[in-house]
């Protein structure tokens, strides 16, 4: 085989502060939609593996929460889970927001990514929205660090500078056989994935209506004679109140959550989906070790 045959495979941890655009850049590398979108910050809460073909290459992102100082227990496993795919990478991605939002968080991972003795690549992204002049000084101070072996410039939203950054990670995972078929878009059950579409939905209707404290879970997953699927699941919240507001008066917000959730994933699973939706009370599910084990996360003391 010859030197350029040599098949490539590594995984690559897409790090940074809430909202800097991580999950928005894993869509992008691997075309379809795996990881869920919202304005609302710490939306994504499990990792999720992109799996992207670059030639003979094939590389796994790990779409990790993002990092930020942690309060609560569901913070903390949260802020572990994004360590843990850090450190059993192969190469780290920072992701930073040009705007210098999360400046604080970013700061705090550039820390621990020194003292571990990590090198990085830096993606400083949404840079459609920054003069070239404050790209340059922003770059330049990130870089002082002197942990970041090449710098990018991105825009995760309309792929701006996200093929060059694909073509530079190609050849620089290690050499070795690839760990999933050349198809397989993402390592995420259809479940899990349903689940996270309809939270992503939830927030786009309640914007900041709902406090962070709830989540969705899939209970029931019933193919269909006709090759559709009947899918059930629960959004858990905390308090009464909660409750009412994912209803909205005569349910027509749970509706449209419901309506939303589906459209979107009868597009990605390309059929039929019939969705219900259901909204249970449970106190202080953040404390339950269940939810967290539905989530794919430690519970962390």
């Amino acid at each position: 085989m010859a030197a350029d045959d040599k098949t490539r495979c590594g995984f690559i941890a897409i790090v940074g502060a809430p909202n800097a655009g991580k999950s928005t850049l894993i869509n992008q590398l691997v075309g379809a939609k795996i990881a869920i979108v919202s304005r609302k910050v710490q939306t994504t809460r499990t990792r999720t593996l992109g799996i992207v073909m670059a030639g003979q290459s094939q590389l796994v992102f790990v779409d990790t929460p993002g990092i930020f100082r942690p309060r609560r227990r569901l913070d903390r496993a949260m802020v572990a889970a994004a360590w843990a795919g850090a450190e059993e990478a192969d190469l780290i991605v920072l992701v930073v927001d040009a705007e210098r939002k999360g400046a604080d968080e970013t700061q705090d991972i550039i820390a621990r990514l020194k003292s571990a003795g990590r090198q990085a690549i830096l993606a400083l992204n949404k840079i459609d929205a920054v003069k070239r002049e404050s790209l340059l000084k922003l770059a330049a101070d990130l870089n002082a660090a002197g942990i970041f072996t090449d710098i990018f410039m991105i825009s995760a939203l309309t792929g701006d500078g996200v093929a060059d950054l694909k073509a530079h990670l190609s050849v620089a995972v290690p050499e070795g056989p690839w760990l999933y078929p050349p198809d397989q878009l993402a390592d995420i059950s259809e479940r899990l994935l349903a689940a996270e579409v309809t939270r992503e939905k939830m927030y786009d209707q309640l914007h900041e209506e709902l406090p962070y404290a709830s989540t969705v879970e899939t209970e029931g997953w019933e193919e269909q004679k006709d090759g559709s699927v009947r899918i059930s699941q629960v959004i858990f919240v905390e308090r009464d109140g909660q409750k009412a507001i994912v209803i909205g008066k005569k349910g027509q917000r749970l509706k449209a959550i419901g309506q939303a959730a589906r459209e979107e994933l009868e597009t990605m699973l390309g059929r039929r989906v019939h969705l219900f939706l259901f909204v249970k009370v449970r106190e202080g599910w953040g404390e339950d070790r269940e939810r967290y084990r539905a989530l794919g996360l430690d519970y962390v003391d």
